[in-house]
């Protein structure tokens, strides 16, 4: 007679494809896209943007100011989760301190006003900084839930199995010997 060890089999467990994207050469690829577009946000708002800006009328000058800002607070952001799941990747923290970390990290509130007159004022290369800079937060907060919802899914199924053993054993020991609960 086999016993219940060898004759419980494990479910099969699914494939994490966030983990290993966010481990991946496509990772990689986003940090630097993400890391470089930071560097010329900052050398266009230092050079170029100033220039253009003091070009621009009250009410465009006004609406630079507040699209620099948001754009600015935005890649901060964004830079701030890529070096997180970088360190992740790198194995000098782990993935549950990352989750606790990124908290701090406001990925998907973070938006700006695309249109309009105000808008259609801006210069050209803050406009599409400001593009590009929500292209990549949109990919970032798709891999972030993918990351994190994904563990906390895991995080909860565990629990829940853990629940099932040891109810599973209550129930066990409620047979052999009576009411035990």
């Amino acid at each position: 007679m086999m016993d219940d060890k060898h004759t419980q089999t494990q479910a099969p467990q699914p494939v994490q494809f966030a983990n290993r994207l966010a481990n991946s050469e496509n990772f990689q690829n986003l940090f630097q896209e993400g890391m470089a577009l930071v560097e010329e946000t900052a050398m266009y708002l230092d050079g170029e943007g100033r220039v253009e800006a003091k070009k621009l009328e009250r009410p465009a000058s006004l609406a630079y100011a507040t699209e620099s800002m948001r754009l600015t607070t935005r890649l901060m952001q964004l830079a701030s989760w890529l070096l997180l799941q970088r360190a992740v990747n790198e194995g000098e923290m782990s993935r549950e301190q990352a989750g606790s970390d990124k908290n701090k990290v406001r990925l998907e509130k973070l938006s700006s006003a695309m249109g309009g007159p105000a808008w259609d004022s801006l210069p050209e290369s803050l406009r599409s900084l400001i593009e590009r800079s929500i292209r990549l937060q949109e990919r970032i907060v798709h891999l972030d839930a993918m990351l994190y919802r994904q563990a906390e899914k895991a995080g909860a199924d565990a629990n829940d199995n853990q629940d099932n053993t040891i109810a599973s054993q209550l129930d066990k020991l409620q047979a052999a010997f009576g009411n035990v609960r």
